[in-house]
Formats: structure tokens, C-alpha cells, sequence
């Protein structure tokens, strides 16, 4: 912590240092140390002691003071001095001063704010065999007892690493410190799930270590990350689903439409359907709909039967995202081919296309198109003018369930809008959300993109 000019200062001393004084400086920081000290100076490097050493040490100064202290309490010991012997024996000292001759693991863990090694280990085996409710009571047991959330995530992470090292090294214990009990819990966990499996929850819980600081609650963003880790274990990596794709693709000679379409549901997790083993030449019928919607075919679907969908799929999404539908009222649908639903924006709206083209928006439309009857469908959003005539809002009333489909040889003779449009749908008044505000995917994007903060929200 010397500034330059004390170390300026004390370097005149240095260069005729009495012969009866030695020096030593200590610091965690010694890049910022003056050359000109540096260079007068041996260096020392000192790095954390390993906890197998701490346990060793702590159990003989124990069986010198005749104190009575058991494996476990000892490994909790060195869990929380982190690498630092002077933490360790401070911490043996003051238990000794508290507890008498006879120490038990539960002692070290309210000292330290931590969690025991077999509530560790349950917690990672519930995250392994995605049992989300025993994940979830684990953390609020450990919650309710006080446990320090930052070291109980600090503790899954390096279980994790471990667990990925040992099955990486195929079970090398050189590059691990870890108890006895620890060591058999790797054996059994490393056989329920893959090295990409290790590496997606790591990233996760690493994910959550940065965020934890600045979490107005730490329990519910380690129950989000508890959740993310389970579902992260069976994600489907991105090379892995363009490879399957590739597959079926060569498989069906190179039709498009024998490809199952791929849905993005997060930055770092595909969601896939998995091909079977049979040739994807099979075919299912698929129950027809009561309404005569738009079908997802080789030919081009019937333009006023494709904007009635497009209506109705506007306003399913405005029931869930109002901001989202904001943006989708100008645009306009260009097709609907071979499970393809293809968005347009006209060029004065393409700044859209960065807010709504996410893996949010297109997950949200795909389940919308479902629940209209249009399953396995994709959503593409591209630059594209509208057609002439075509009316923004929804039409007043949809047509009748009883009405007869329109074929495509019918509607290709019909391109255009009629001369007069019908009246426009009333809709009620979409309620403000504050909160929803704040939380909206496009808000958010909005506010990363321009590093930015929300002042005021103002209805």
C-alpha cells in the first residue's frame, strides 16, 4: 500500500541497508512494486497451503493439546481457512476456547457460516438426477439455517470441477483435494452424467457466482441457477443438433421438409427433437383443425387465409408479451412454407428486426402457431415490403367455424385486399405492468445494447 514516493524514500535506505536489519515486504500485489525495489529483492512466491497439509498440521497440534477432534471437523476446518494455516489455527484455537477438549463438525460449520460435506453432496447428487424438489429443499433447509449462500455456491463449484477432473483424468486424485467421502461420492456422480454435461453446469453456477454480488436475493437467484444446472445436464450441444440435422437432411435426399425444426429456448441450450431410428421417410397424418387456418405445405399458402392467422397470432402473443406484440403490429406475414413461417418488416421498420428476432420471440410464436394448430413450426424474421392493400389491425370478425376453406387454386385468384375494409376489431385495453416492463426480453436488449439504465417508468 506505499505510494511512489514512499517507496522512492525507502529506496535510498535499501541501496546501504544496515547490516545488522533484513527486510522482508509482503504483498498481494507485486506487480505494483517499483523495478527498482523489485530488482534489490529476492522473490518469494507463497500460494495456498493444500488442505490435506492443513489437516495434517491442525491434528497434531490437536493430539499435543490433547484435544479430541474427528476427520470431518478437521476437513471443514481447512474448507474455511481457504489455503491460509494462520486462519486454520486461529480457528482451532478459538474452538478449543469455546467447545473444551472435544470438537464435532457441526462446531466448525456454524463457525464458519458453512455447509456439511454430505448436504453438499446431496445437493450436487439431486442436480445430477434432476430431482428439482429435493434440489429446492436442500438450499431452503440450508437457508433457514443460516448457511453463507456465496460459500455454499463457492462449495457446488468446486465439487463440479472436481468432478469433471476426475472423470477427465479417469480418476486421478493427484489433481484433487478431497476427503474420503468425497472421493466416493466422484466415483458414483462422475458415472451419472458426461464431461459436456460437467462443463454446462459449471458454466452456470459460474454464471451465478458473478451475478450473486450484486442479487438483491441470493436465494432465489441460487434457486434459478439450481434449475438452469438441471435442465443444463441434458441439453443438446449446438454442433450436436446442426450434425443430426445434417443427417436426416442427407437421409431424405435433401428435402428441407423432412427436417424437424430446431427451437432456441436460451443463449446456451438448444432444445431438439431427437431422431429415431426408423428412416424419417414415415409419415403421420395430423388431425385437421375445426377452423380453416392456413396449412403449412409445399404451395403457397392462401394470402387471406394467412393474414387471418397472422391476426390471431398477433393477439395470442399480445396476451403474453404486450411490448412484443408493440412491435409485431408492423409487420407483416410473407409465408408459410414447409413448417417456415416467415415474418416481413417493411424498410422503414427493419431496427425490429434486432429487438424481435431472439430465441425468446421465436420460441413464443412457435408455441402460439401450435396452440392455432401449426406444430414443429420455425419462425424466420427478414426485410420485406408489404403488399399492397395490406391492413395492419386485425379484421373485426374472424371467419366462421362452418365456413368452407378457401382452396389455393381460389385464393391464388384473389391477391389483392377488397376495396373496402371491414370495421375494426375493439380491443380492450392492455393493462400496464411496471414490472413487466422492466423485465420484457426487448427492453432488456434495448438497455445492453446502449448501456443504459431505467430512470423512470411512466404509464
Amino acid at each position: 500500500m506505499l505510494s511512489t514516493a514512499a517507496f522512492n524514500a525507502l529506496l535510498k535506505t535499501l541501496e546501504e541497508p544496515p547490516a545488522h536489519v533484513k527486510f522482508m515486504f509482503a504483498t498481494t500485489d507485486p506487480e505494483k512494486v517499483l523495478p527498482t525495489i523489485l530488482s534489490r529483492c529476492q522473490r518469494f512466491d507463497l500460494r495456498r497451503i493444500p488442505s490435506a497439509l492443513i489437516t495434517k498440521h491442525l491434528a497434531e497440534i490437536a493430539g499435543k493439546e490433547k484435544v479430541t477432534i474427528g476427520a470431518a471437523a478437521l476437513h471443514a476446518i481447512a474448507r474455511g481457512a481457504d489455503g491460509g494455516m494462520r486462519d486454520a489455527e486461529s480457528t482451532l484455537d478459538q474452538l478449543i476456547s469455546f467447545c473444551g477438549d472435544k470438537i464435532e463438525e457441526p462446531d466448525v460449520l456454524s463457525m464458519f457460516g458453512l455447509a456439511a460435506q454430505n448436504q453438499i453432496l446431496k445437493l450436487s447428487h439431486a442436480v445430477l438426477a434432476g430431482e428439482i424438489s429435493v434440489a429446492l429443499t436442500q438450499l431452503d433447509e440450508l437457508a433457514r439455517g443460516g448457511k453463507d449462500l456465496g460459500r455454499l455456491l463457492g462449495d457446488l463449484l468446486n465439487h463440479f470441477r472436481n468432478l469433471l477432473i476426475y472423470q477427465v483424468s479417469k480418476g486421478d486424485l493427484n489433481l484433487l483435494e478431497a476427503s474420503e467421502a468425497e472421493v466416493t461420492a466422484l466415483k458414483e456422480q462422475s458415472a451419472l452424467a458426461g464431461t459436456d454435461a460437467f462443463t454446462r453446469i459449471l458454466e452456470v453456477l459460474a454464471d451465478a457466482e458473478l451475478r450473486l454480488r450484486d442479487a438483491a436475493s441470493k436465494k432465489i437467484l441460487l434457486e434459478v441457477s439450481l434449475l438452469r444446472a438441471i435442465e443444463a445436464r441434458t441439453a443438446m450441444p449446438l454442433d450436436a443438433v446442426l450434425k443430426q440435422l445434417n443427417q436426416l437432411r442427407a437421409q431424405s435426399g435433401g428435402s428441407d421438409a423432412a427436417v424437424p425444426p430446431v427451437v432456441a429456448s436460451g443463449p446456451a441450450r438448444i432444445i431438439a427433437p431427437a431422431p429415431t431410428a426408423s428412416p424419417v421417410h414415415k409419415t403421420v397424418a395430423a388431425p385437421a383443425p375445426a377452423a380453416p387456418v392456413v396449412q403449412a405445405a409445399a404451395a403457397a399458402a392462401p394470402v387471406g387465409d394467412l393474414a387471418e392467422l397472422w391476426h390471431k397470432l398477433v393477439d395470442a402473443v399480445g396476451r403474453v408479451s404486450p411490448f412484443t406484440r408493440g412491435y409485431l403490429i408492423d409487420a407483416h406475414p410473407v409465408s408459410f412454407e414447409k413448417h417456415i413461417f416467415v415474418v416481413g418488416f417493411d424498410p422503414e421498420f427493419e431496427d425490429h428486426l434486432g429487438l424481435v428476432d431472439n430465441a425468446r420471440n421465436h420460441t413464443l410464436l412457435a408455441a402460439k402457431l401450435a396452440e392455432l394448430g401449426h406444430a414443429q413450426a420455425m419462425i424466420k424474421f427478414v426485410k420485406a415490403e408489404a403488399p399492397a392493400g395490406w391492413v395492419r389491425k386485425p379484421a373485426a370478425t374472424p371467419l366462421p367455424a362452418s365456413a368452407p376453406a378457401k382452396t389455393a387454386n381460389a385464393a391464388a385468384t384473389t391477391t389483392e385486399a377488397p376495396d373496402t375494409p371491414a370495421p375494426e376489431k375493439k380491443t380492450a385495453p392492455v393493462m400496464f405492468n411496471k414490472d413487466d416492463f422492466k423485465n420484457d426480453p426487448l427492453i432488456q436488449k434495448a438497455l445492453e445494447i446502449f448501456k443504459g439504465t431505467i430512470v423512470e417508468v411512466r404509464a
